[in-house]
């Protein structure tokens, strides 16, 4: 039975018919002698319905991660640069469409010859450049199809507008021709909890619209010409599976050793309805979000607002802050920074408060005065971190602010090689490891050409969370993961064998992560981990954790 092989970015397994994601409208051949005063006002109103559209899809995403995404796109669409291009193009006699086109098709340029972050930002672009340009033109966007039946989606790739409004009852998978493994797709459907395959090339020739196919996306496979017979287990062994799941409850593995389990959130909304029994807290809770697309700082009265809002919804669980994150693929008009040559290597995370340090002071005031009185344990971390003298200057602000559980995030490989000495200060570490591929294995993350260099399965990087977690154990602290990583139960178990000991993910993931833990005993985990850290790549990793995983499930 034809088989083709992509990426697995979401675990589970599916099968349906196939409905195929439309591209967006044409661009029509140029108007001449068009009103150079109405196509202004056209591509501007354009660019604000397409801005205010995404606003009001980020204020009922279903998960804090499509809140973020799709509230950063929003953003861009009132970049000063972007329109004053589109003016420059009306000026030139260009009509409102292909000002439009011209204006992000420049800044998509811009972004690839920037590399780095800005790189990932391209297929983004040309997505709000089609919303933009039918908007302008009158023209719906393609939307998801709505055949009236359970499908499974395929597309040569899929915008976050696209992906975070996906109707959960109806989309049994996703699988797309494009993409890497910390791409937007990648990381809403984990959220989403969709099984996913992500550049599965040849997937849009391969499997028709109507057709059956059978997804894997903890495998990376998708199977065509499947029966009905065939899909129709397929999915009821899914449901079993769910319904049989592991009771809620403390993450540990089979003899008893602590993993703590802990959710991602952006606000305290992320938190309603999401059954946080067993779970240790919040693992990273993304201040960003309440930063973004905003022309001025949110006050030291309005965060703490928000912070403390959050702490009052934990109780008495961890809550761990990452300070504001911008910069690079965040950027925020805010805060003015300057133009860099290579915003991916230059000002981003910590890096900001070199040159806003007020920014950091307020927002660890607020903290500071949100935890006052509450039973959350309340720790601080700050993201971008390169060097021991970057961790000790943040723990000593911390910690000036009346906050002494100070971390650091590991996202570069220099940081994880000095984890010994930063210990020393800070009081635990976080790795991302969503950017600690990319720097690691310097690859733009979401380019579709290099998704094995991105895999968290990667030996190099799972070299460096060891030699962290090494550090954590040697130090008596603790050493988590809270990228993409850790939401994967086929890892899960390697991690915790590493010393990995907290896990931080969407609360979708916790169930099957859970389970994963549960399979094995800590000892081994332990095996586990030295085997798949003796691969000579990350398909030879992947597959020796799944055989050990099938054989666990058997016994």
């Amino acid at each position: 039975m034809p088989e083709l092989a992509g990426l697995g970015v979401s675990p589970g397994a599916a099968a349906g018919p196939v409905e195929v994601m439309g591209p967006p409208p044409a661009l029509p051949p140029p108007r001449a002698g068009a009103d150079a005063a109405e196509e202004e006002r056209l591509a501007v109103r354009a660019l604000a319905t397409v801005g205010a559209e995404l606003e009001k899809r980020a204020a009922t995403a279903p998960t804090p991660e499509a809140r973020g995404i799709l509230a950063a796109q929003a953003a861009i669409t009132g970049d000063p640069m972007l329109l004053a291009g589109v003016r420059s193009r009306v000026a030139d006699g260009a009509d409102a469409a292909h000002a439009l086109h011209g204006a992000f098709d420049e800044q998509a340029r811009a972004l690839l010859a920037a590399g780095g972050v800005f790189a990932e930002r391209v297929a983004d672009l040309a997505d709000l450049s089609g919303r933009a340009v039918a908007a302008a033109l009158g023209l719906p966007m393609p939307g998801v199809p709505a055949p009236g039946h359970p499908f499974v989606l395929v597309a040569d790739d899929l915008s976050p507008a696209d992906t975070a409004a996906l109707d959960t009852a109806a989309v049994l998978a996703l699988v797309t021709e494009r993409g890497g493994p910390t791409g937007h797709t990648a990381i809403l459907a984990r959220s989403l909890g969709l099984p996913a395959v992500v550049g599965c090339a040849g997937i849009l020739d391969a499997a028709p619209a109507g057709g059956l196919v059978a997804v894997d996306g903890t495998a990376g496979t998708v199977r065509t010409s499947v029966t009905e017979r065939e899909a129709a287990g397929i999915n009821a062994a899914a449901t079993r599976a769910e319904e049989e799941g592991v009771p809620a409850g403390p993450g540990r593995t089979a003899d008893g050793r602590a993993v703590d389990l802990m959710v991602n959130i952006g606000s305290a909304a992320d938190l309603d309805g999401a059954d946080l029994t067993g779970v240790a807290g919040v693992g990273l809770f993304r201040t960003e979000f309440l930063f973004l697309g905003r022309r001025e700082e949110p006050g030291p009265d309005e965060q703490a607002a928000a912070y403390a809002e959050v702490f009052a919804a934990a109780g008495d669980r961890t809550v761990v802050v990452r300070t504001l994150d911008a910069g690079a693929d965040k950027p925020l008009p805010f805060l003015r920074l300057p133009d860099e040559p290579n915003p991916a290597l230059g000002v981003r995370g910590l890096r900001v408060a070199r040159e806003r340090p007020d920014v950091l002071e307020t927002q660890l005031a607020a903290i500071a005065r949100a935890a006052a009185g509450t039973p959350a344990r309340v720790a601080v971390m700050a993201p971008m971190v390169a060097t021991p003298a970057e961790a000790d200057a943040f723990v000593g602000r911390a910690r000036a602010h009346g906050l002494p559980l100070a971390g650091v995030m590991v996202e570069v490989p220099s940081a994880a090689l000095r984890a010994a000495r930063i210990l020393r200060e800070a009081q635990f570490l976080s790795i991302g490891t969503n950017d600690l591929s990319q720097y690691t294995l310097a690859a733009d993350r979401q380019h579709s050409g290099f998704p094995e260099l991105l895999d968290p399965w990667q030996p190099a990087v799972l070299d460096l969370v060891a030699r962290c977690a090494e550090a954590g154990g040697a130090a008596g602290k603790s050493v988590g993961v809270c990228g993409e990583a850790a939401a994967d139960p086929l890892l899960a178990p390697v991690l915790a064998g590493l010393g990995v000991t907290r896990l931080s993910m969407s609360p979708r993931a916790l169930p099957a992560v859970r389970a994963a833990l549960l399979r094995f005993t800590f000892a081994e985990c332990a095996e586990l981990a030295a085997r798949v850290l003796a691969a000579d790549d990350p398909g030879e990793a992947r597959e020796i954790a799944r055989t050990r995983h099938n054989e666990r499930g058997r016994s």
